[in-house]
């Protein structure tokens, strides 16, 4: 990956330069893996002018090299190709380091992201380069990670992969009288088992009257005959991130009003998916799914979002939702995830991670493939 790895730092580069900026500091930790393969504890990565820096903030204890960040999955390293500066004193600041380097290779101009970094950072950087003068990078390495090479699908694609596996596990050992926070626990630790680094998000089971609340964290309530069953994982693989949820009915046939509830929902969602087409402003998806739901008169219970893009982070761009601004490419992948929730019965929510591919491919594709049919367990 180190060519895939420059190639994108070349591409900022190339970018930041012809909007007349030498050197570009990036600060957010998503940004800094993709940039770099890796980024531990408080790195910051530095491009330009002269070259290309990793600037890590040394260990507390001292020890070398610096621990990999929390957000960071153990599996992930830095690429071969990039020079990698560890500052001498314990909690120097790497964003202030990369400024002063900056200013000695002779920037005159360092484009930050100041949607990330601190006003007391900002300052700070400000003040120990003061003849380098600050500018906002914006979101442009977030826009640049929109779009996701076939590398980064295969990573989406063995996530979807293992946290299809750790539910069709759990949906084979028997549930009644167990708790949702104890159902939740096994369902990460299956996610471990098959080859995840961890989950994607905190998982959620939700039982009864919690079934379909956005959100939902897991209580001690038991699992009891008749409940609807909400499960939304995720599988964290080398870094990439997916999402998959459904709803089920334990121990008895569905009643009525559970299988009205599910069929709307299930409508709603594969009205979203339909929609995944190259060109497809991003409102236009959400409001394929929202009508339905409206017109069923569960509109506002949808929220403003039917969905997120996914990738190094578990919600990211492109938002499918009311206010979303731009259209879908190819190779955008995206989680599907309209829900409704009666207060006091329970609800459904059908979740799915997919890319938008051309028709002329088949459409979008399916990467959460556990079945989407209203099982009664």
């Amino acid at each position: 990956m180190s060519e895939v790895h420059a190639a994108r730092r070349s591409r900022l580069s190339d970018r930041c330069a012809a909007a007349g900026r030498a050197a570009v500091l990036v600060s957010r930790p998503a940004n800094v893996r993709y940039l770099a393969g890796a980024a531990p504890d408080g790195s910051v990565l530095l491009l330009g002018p002269a070259e290309d820096v990793l600037l890590c903030s040394r260990d507390p204890s001292g020890d070398l090299p610096p621990r990999p960040a929390a957000e960071t999955a153990p599996s992930e390293r830095l690429t071969e190709d990039l020079r990698v500066l560890v500052l001498p004193s314990p909690g120097e600041d790497s964003a202030v380091a990369a400024a002063g380097l900056a200013a000695a290779a002779g920037a005159e101009t360092l484009a930050v992201e100041e949607h990330h970094l601190t006003v007391a950072r900002h300052r700070a950087a400000a003040s120990a380069a003061p003849g380098l003068r600050l500018a906002d990078l914006g979101t442009a390495v977030e826009q640049q990670r929109l779009i996701k090479d076939e590398e980064e699908i295969a990573r989406l694609r063995i996530a979807s992969e293992i946290a299809d596996q750790a539910l069709g596990e759990l949906l084979e050992s028997i549930l009644v009288g167990r708790t949702e926070r104890h159902l939740a626990l096994e369902l990460e630790r299956r996610l471990v088992d098959h080859g995840a680094d961890g989950p994607a998000f905190a998982t959620s089971v939700a039982t009864g009257p919690n079934a379909g609340a956005a959100g939902h964290l897991p209580t001690d309530r038991r699992v009891e005959e008749g409940d609807f069953l909400n499960v939304r994982l995720g599988a964290n693989y080398r870094g990439y991130r997916c999402e998959l949820g459904r709803t089920f009915v334990i121990g008895t046939s569905p009643a009525g009003w559970q299988i009205e509830l599910y069929e709307l929902v299930f409508a709603a969602q594969r009205a979203a998916r339909e929609a995944l087409v190259p060109g497809t402003a991003y409102r236009e998806v959400d409001r394929a799914a929202r009508q339905i739901l409206d017109a069923a008169g569960y509109g506002e219970g949808l929220g403003s979002s039917t969905g997120h893009g996914v990738g190094l982070e578990i919600d990211e761009d492109p938002q499918l939702s009311t206010e979303g601004m731009g259209k879908l490419d190819v190779c955008v992948p995206v989680a599907v995830e309209p829900g409704v929730h009666i207060p006091g019965r329970g609800g459904v929510r059908i979740d799915d991670t997919l890319v938008v591919r051309p028709e002329a491919d088949g459409g979008p594709e399916l990467l959460t493939i556990t079945t989407k049919e209203l099982l009664a367990l």
